[in-house]
């Protein structure tokens, strides 16, 4: 599941090129004051609202291009003067003023990409179809500079003389790293064949994301008799008519979530539309029509291995993953396969439990993939004598929310966290929160957006508005995104577990970025590696069951009675429950990932489905009842949102988190100075140091694999 905000690549590109975030306050406009055109864009001066959060009220859908188009002048004209400095290269004239540079485009585009992920309608999309390419072109107008890089590795080969702090020296080798990673030591025939590769990679990207959503809103399934609803409670089925009103259909309309199996497979007693709903997923964007992938799949693997081999690398996977903590392909490959075995020896074990309740009903058929979420939960019953049903009367929203995420925050960490209701937002469902430090001041400004829409793209992310920039005194200004189910007028929004644990996760990653405590903004918060982003947010996910927490938010919706200690116990205990499946749809979806981009260039692309059967096949986790978690015609991570070779990170870093709460649980548990250390070894530090160094003095030695595999109940 999508946890984390992966800008679009080309605004990635432009972004990263030169670290540009916010760089001026509220005090102190841009250049662009002076345009005529300012009163009717409002993004082309700073934002006069506190803390430069963005005036939605203002911004009008045609705004965000010719803002984004105006930024990317403006910085080409700042990076040209940086280039151009007659003066002798110094950290001072060249890595900070790029650290400055860019204001406008950094505003725009961080907006611009927020609205395009969660509140999307065809002008935005118009606009990201004509900006990938140009945004592409930009960061490779800067990355290609001869005479700015020129400048950058002159101060590179100087670092150790300079008299730098940890953190600028750090910057350096980041900036020289970047540069030759996008390309600045090829030949001229070389880099002109790089600038297409990119701007075509931009373009696909753009499109699948694009195609994507209309597949995933198209794939939605339409009942019309009730009865076949059977199961589901009866503010899931409110739910699902009120999105067929809106979607201006008769009957129930049951939404697609972005990985393969459907939430509603669970409860649903209806064989067929089980396998319809399965169906339904597993197919969109891969049945030939308007919104089929595939072509654009297997371009985007001919491009990416293209540029790797220009690049110097056998394959996009070996050049994505060198400049992260694993560092080589095969140490990701190894992290996964070695838990493949006991992956999928657990659940072929699930499977024989769930194949002899089928039996003992008389079903008369082998359990599959449609069938496995609605057995594995009579399963659950039966073992544990837990209902989901029941656990959800006791996970409502908002309570959890404030009294188990922000609750947790504050234990550890000391922070509070209050709602307000003067900021402009995008749109009715988002909510707007100050995020106070343990003294009184400010550190953030928080946006919750929880609910699905056709506008928004599957999956849970965060990401900024504003990034902390100690060089701006800019505090960064957050927002989390979700996917839950939108209750009916007048009903509560009850939450799974798992959701739980998502609203939990994405606080993480915001915690991590508005704990933020760098100098320069673009090695600020979680612009650090995949494979290290995801830490805190996962680490955080580890306080929903802690039981001083727990206690906290699980009180029952209707009476505020807290849940019951027996059902506790179960929920604590079934914590293992299913999750030989669990781990190894995910292993599945993050070796197709690594299988796809480990192809080497020139190699003829292979047919999409026959290439996913031969790839799990090879790496022995070709279960037919536990498909990949995303097959690849709907595999955003990888083929739009900037994952690509990288999703193994989530397993990479959860070894991590279980190591650091192995930590925690050595040294007291939920304390106020456990939480100072980690705040200021791990959470505050962005990418202004070696991580894994940082890591080592945090914990007092290198992470370990056995409490994450204690945890999953696989040793």
């Amino acid at each position: 599941m999508l946890r984390k905000l992966l800008l679009s690549s080309a605004i990635a590109l432009a972004l990263t090129a030169c670290g540009e975030r916010p760089a001026t306050d509220t005090a102190m406009p841009d250049s662009t004051a002076a345009l005529p055109a300012q009163a009717a864009n409002p993004l082309l001066s700073a934002s006069t609202l506190p803390f430069q959060a963005p005036p939605f009220d203002r911004i009008r859908d045609t705004d965000y291009q010719p803002a984004i188009e105006e930024g990317m002048r403006q910085h080409l004209a700042e990076i040209r003067a940086i280039a151009d400095n007659p003066e002798p290269p110094t950290f001072a004239n060249t890595i900070e003023a790029m650290e400055r540079a860019g204001a406008l485009l950094t505003r725009a585009s961080l907006a611009f990409e927020a609205m395009t992920s969660a509140h999307t309608n065809p002008t935005l999309q118009a606009a990201e179809e004509v900006l990938a390419p140009k945004l592409a072109g930009h960061s490779d107008a800067i990355h290609l500079d001869p005479a700015l890089f020129a400048r950058i590795k002159a101060l590179y080969g100087q670092r150790d003389a300079l008299g730098l702090s940890e953190e600028q020296k750090t910057l350096v080798e980041h900036r020289y790293n970047q540069f030759v990673r996008a390309g600045a030591l090829l030949s001229e025939a070389d880099k002109a064949e790089l600038r297409q590769l990119n701007a075509e990679e931009s373009s696909l990207t753009t499109a699948f994301g694009a195609r994507l959503l209309a597949a995933t809103n198209a794939g939605a399934v339409l009942v019309t008799d009730r009865a076949r609803l059977d199961g589901l409670d009866e503010g899931t089925i409110a739910a699902a008519a009120e999105a067929a009103r809106a979607a201006g259909k008769e009957g129930w309309l049951l939404e697609l979530q972005n990985t393969t199996l459907q939430p509603q497979m669970a409860a649903l007693k209806d064989r067929s539309l089980r396998e319809e709903l399965l169906a339904a997923s597993m197919n969109r964007a891969a049945r030939g029509d308007a919104n089929d992938t595939r072509a654009t799949i297997q371009r985007l693997v001919q491009l990416r291995a293209r540029k790797a081999q220009l690049l110097g690398f056998d394959n996009y996977a070996a050049y994505a993953i060198a400049n992260q903590m694993a560092g080589r392909p095969e140490v990701a490959l190894k992290l996964l396969n070695d838990t493949v075995p006991a992956a999928t020896a657990r659940a072929r074990a699930e499977l024989a439990k769930i194949q002899a309740v089928v039996d003992a009903q008389g079903g008369g058929f082998s359990a599959g993939a449609a069938d496995w979420d609605f057995y594995a939960e009579q399963v659950r019953k039966a073992e544990y004598d837990l209902d989901e049903a029941e656990v959800r009367q006791y996970f409502e929203l908002d309570r959890v929310l404030k009294d188990g995420v922000f609750f947790a925050a504050h234990e550890l960490y000391g922070i509070t966290v209050s709602e307000r209701h003067d900021l402009p937002v995008y749109h009715p469902d988002v909510r707007v929160f100050d995020v106070f430090d343990a003294d009184g001041s400010q550190l953030a400004v928080f946006y919750l957006d929880p609910f699905k829409r056709p506008s928004k793209r599957g999956g849970a992310w965060m990401g900024n508005f504003v990034e902390q920039d100690g060089l701006a005194s800019t505090i960064p200004v957050i927002y989390n995104v979700e996917n839950y189910t939108k209750p009916a007028p007048g009903q509560p929004a009850l939450l799974s577990y798992d959701e739980v644990t998502t609203l939990f996760h994405e606080f993480g990653h915001a915690l991590h970025g508005l704990f933020s405590k760098t100098t320069y903004p673009s090695i600020s918060g979680t612009n650090v590696p995949r494979d290290f982003v995801e830490f805190p947010s996962q680490f955080n996910e580890r306080w929903a069951l802690y039981p001083k927490v727990f206690a906290n938010y699980a009180k029952h919706y209707l009476t505020g009675e807290p849940m019951p200690q027996a059902l506790a116990e179960k929920v604590n205990r079934a914590r293992t429950f299913n999750q030989g499946y669990a781990t190894t749809e995910y292993l599945a979806a993050s070796l197709l990932d690594l299988a796809w981009h480990m192809l080497p260039a020139g190699t003829e692309v292979p047919d999409i489905d026959a290439f996913e059967k031969q790839a799990l096949a090879k790496y022995n986790i070709d279960l037919a009842a536990v498909p990949p978690r995303y097959r690849s015609n709907y595999f955003n991570h990888v083929w739009g949102g900037g994952y690509a070779a990288g999703y193994y990170a989530y397993f990479g870093a959860e070894v991590l988190d279980h190591d650091a709460f192995d930590w925690f649980e050595q040294n007291g548990g939920l304390t106020r100075e456990n939480g100072r250390i980690f705040r200021e070894k791990i959470l505050s530090i962005g990418h202004s140091r070696d991580l894994a160094k940082a890591y080592r003095e945090f914990r007092g030695k290198d992470p370990g694999v056995e409490p994450l595999l204690e945890f999953r109940g696989l040793k």
